[in-house]
């Protein structure tokens, strides 16, 4: 099968150029891609900060030993 051309009819057979036809609907879906792997992406660092914040040691917060700071608000 031939390549089709941007100025030849659309293999659809919608009778439109394929410029005007289905090129436009294979962009929209190739970005749309590139959007989700983004978010995606974004979304997995999102929650690698939440649970790495959550798992943080924080023990030195709220001991009885140390000295109170009064500027922190806690024992150091």
């Amino acid at each position: 099968m031939a390549h089709t051309g941007r100025n030849d009819a659309c293999p659809c057979g919608s009778g439109k150029k394929y410029k005007k036809c289905c090129e436009l609907k294979q962009q929209k879906t190739g970005s749309g891609r590139l959007l989700l792997v983004l978010v995606g992406l974004l979304m997995a660092a999102g929650v690698a900060a939440g649970i790495a914040e959550f798992t943080r040691d924080r023990n030195h917060v709220g001991r009885s030993q140390g000295v109170w700071s009064p500027e922190h608000g806690h024992y150091h």
